[in-house]
This record gives C-alpha cells, structure tokens and sequence, in this order.
C-alpha cells in the first residue's frame, strides 16, 4: 500500500477530518517497543507502595486472551470486594505497555482485565496494526460483546464489586471504552475514561444513554480528534446531564501519553493518570 493511500485509509478508519502524508504517524503515535509508562510513573504514584499482585491470562471470551491481575490480599482486606476497571488497548493490541499499565492501575486497588479485541494478536507494525483495527471496528458487534463479556467476566469474580466497574483505554481503545458505555444498559458502569478516543461520538442522542461520570483525555494538536469535535463531545455531554471531566492540554498531539512515540509529554501524561486515578477514587472507589 503506497504513503498516500495509508494516510487515506487511516483517515476513514480514525474519523479524521484531514488527509496528510505523515498520518500513519500521527495515528500510531508510538512503536510498539518494550518503553512503557511504568518507570516513569511508577515513581511518583506508587511512591512506597509494596502491594503484590496476581496476574494470569483468561479467555473470558471465545478466543480472547485477556490479561487479569489485581493485588493480593493481606491479613486486613480478606474478602473485601475491589473495585474494577476493564483495560482496553491502544491499535497495537495487549503488549507489554498494556499489560504494565494494567499493573500499575492494580498497584492502586483495583482489578483490572485488560481486555483483547483481536484474538490473541499482538501488531508488530502500524500496516498490521491498522489491518487489526479495520477487523475489529468492521465486527463492532462482536467487538462489544467482547467488552461486554469482559465487565460479565469482573463482576462475577469474588473479590469484585460489581457495582464498581469501570472502562478505560487509548486511542482505538479510548473509542471503544466510550463504545462499550452507549452499549452497558445491561450492566451499568461506574464510570468510562477515555484517552483520544476515536472515532468519538458527539451525537447527544446516543451519548445520552451513559448514565454515569465520563472523563475525557485530550490534546488540542490531535490531528485525529478536532477541538470542535472534542467541544461538542463535552456540549452533547451537558446538555444529556451527564457528570464529565473533558481536559484537553495545549500543544500535545495524538498517543501524547505513549512514552515510545515522537508526541510523547511526560509532564502532561503524569497529569492526566493523576487525574484518571482521582476521577476513579472520586466516581467509582468512594461510591
């Protein structure tokens, strides 16, 4: 496939108003490496934090290998139900990244199942990458089911609230923990976070199905998301009565919270987990 008809077919796939040369990058917004978030935030989120974890791999979907960890308990928190949160993936798909930032939200308290929408499959180029989220966004239904089986999957777990579970992801997973909230009237969330999810809904119609708080990451130089699209995100938000926290940071570009990509602000990604790990104990913890 030539330059120039990538960048068209990844325009169609993200939503993107403008057609570029570059927007392979501006999509992927990182490679997908071994450089994760981890050490960088680690440092200050989980500053004398020794809690273990337990982590496995569960097919809580046909063909889907989900990454579930969450901490062990100690003497003081046996049979305590946890709060839980389902994790989805950026186009790369559950590497390594996923699978530590998955860690860190369980360093907090929390369960976390991060979620697998391509069968095991994890892209080792953005051609690949690209090709999966086509497979995934193409079978939306069976892509929300999978979703849905995952907060199925948490709230039947013993150490699981069920009635504290939550979404989150990046990008094509920022698009698809808002896609899981318009399709959750089953089994009602606490709360969705996404990071520059695309594509991103503004219709106020459907938003108005969420009947939860919504946090919203994201930068005003993402060549993917609009800031009149992210603007009338938050404007279908408030006019449907829906809790909402829509933070948009000046300068920052797509995958700006992915420390392997050319957008990566780490002052600004500290930030924003601060914020979504505030958001959780706010909306999902401390309910």
């Amino acid at each position: 496939m030539s330059g120039f008809a990538t960048s068209i077919m990844l325009s169609i796939i993200f939503g993107s108003m403008v057609i570029i040369p570059s927007y392979m990058g501006v999509v992927g917004g990182a490679s997908n490496n071994s450089v994760t978030n981890v050490s960088k935030l680690s440092s200050t989120v989980n500053m004398g934090n020794t809690t273990n974890l337990q982590n496995k791999t569960v097919e809580y979907f046909p063909d889907s290998q989900g990454y579930l960890v969450y901490p062990v308990s100690s003497n003081d928190t046996v049979g305590k139900k946890l709060p839980a949160v389902v994790m989805i993936h950026e186009w790369w798909g559950v590497n390594e990244n996923i699978k530590n930032m998955a860690n860190l939200l369980a360093k907090q308290g929390f369960v976390v199942l991060a979620a697998d929408l391509y069968k095991g499959e994890v892209a080792n180029n953005p051609e690949r990458a690209m090709e999966l989220v086509q497979i995934a966004r193409n079978n939306q239904n069976n892509s929300i089911n999978n979703l849905q089986s995952a907060v199925k999957y948490l709230s039947l777990l013993p150490n699981v609230d069920s009635s504290k579970i939550a979404s989150l992801g990046w990008c094509f997973g920022g698009g698809q923990s808002l896609q899981l909230a318009l399709n959750s009237q089953e089994h009602p969330l606490a709360a969705t976070i996404l990071y520059y999810g695309t594509p991103l809904v503004t219709d106020k119609a459907l938003l108005s199905k969420i009947k939860w708080p919504v946090l919203g990451i994201f930068g005003d130089k993402d060549q993917a998301i609009p800031v009149k699209e992210i603007n009338q995100f938050g404007t279908s938000l408030n006019q449907s009565g829906i809790t909402n926290n829509i933070h948009i940071y000046k300068g920052l570009g797509h995958a700006f919270a992915n420390p392997s990509g050319d957008n990566y602000a780490p002052k600004e990604t500290e930030d924003a987990w601060q914020k979504t790990l505030s958001f959780l104990k706010k909306y999902v913890v401390d309910t």
